[in-house]
């Protein structure tokens, strides 16, 4: 199967447990207390307009996350696409208790791969596991990479972006966002990833 077919259908295999999945939250907050709504009303939000905030707060939640899964696994196919043996991967963490392991997104070659679609995290605690993460990583003899695909908008998400990246030149590492990240997938894999998306885009508009 060529690789286009491939994303198509891990996309189309996403798109309908996402549907379903909204199908069945929207059917569940039927049954919901709505007595809340009172506090809306008190701050200028009608009944209906409530509603449709609670119903698409749940379905965002839900599309942001089957979003990430969705893009994350469509790079790793670009890159068993061209390294076949390449592979997730677990592996101790030697800098700490927890977690007892990492998990390693591609392992290619040496290169430890971590995919995000985006990271919008403020918490400052994530800096930290993160960085032990990479000295996890750097303990196993692999060389940490990562590849981010959208870059948060909000300022303080933005500085623990930027910290990160310091943190992964800190252990010779690198660190790929945006078009980068984009480009990097394609110089790698010789499979144009972004345009794949695009031309599947306009197959479902």
């Amino acid at each position: 199967m060529a690789i286009k077919d491939e994303i198509r259908a891990l996309a189309q295999k996403y798109a309908a447990a996402l549907k379903a999945k909204v199908k069945e939250r929207v059917q569940e907050m039927k049954k919901d207390d709505t007595s809340h709504y009172l506090i809306y009303r008190v701050l200028g939000i009608t009944d209906k307009e409530g509603e449709l905030i609670d119903v698409y707060q749940n379905k965002g939640r839900f599309l942001y996350r089957y979003a990430g899964s969705f893009l994350e696994d469509a790079a790793k196919l670009c890159f068993r696409e061209k390294y076949p043996d390449s592979q997730s991967q677990r592996i101790p963490n030697t800098e700490g208790s927890r977690p007892k392991t990492f998990e390693i997104d591609c392992l290619v070659g040496n290169d430890a791969i971590e995919i995000k679609w985006r990271d919008a995290t403020t918490d400052g605690d994530h800096i930290t596991k993160e960085h032990t993460r990479l000295k996890a990583v750097k303990n196993a003899g692999f060389h940490p990479v990562r590849v981010m695909f959208y870059y948060p908008n909000r300022e303080q998400a933005i500085r623990i972006q930027k910290t990160l990246e310091t943190l992964y030149e800190g252990v010779e590492g690198k660190y790929y966002f945006g078009d980068a990240a984009w480009e990097y997938v394609r110089d790698r894999t010789d499979v144009d990833l972004k345009g794949i998306l695009k031309e599947l885009a306009e197959e479902v508009s």
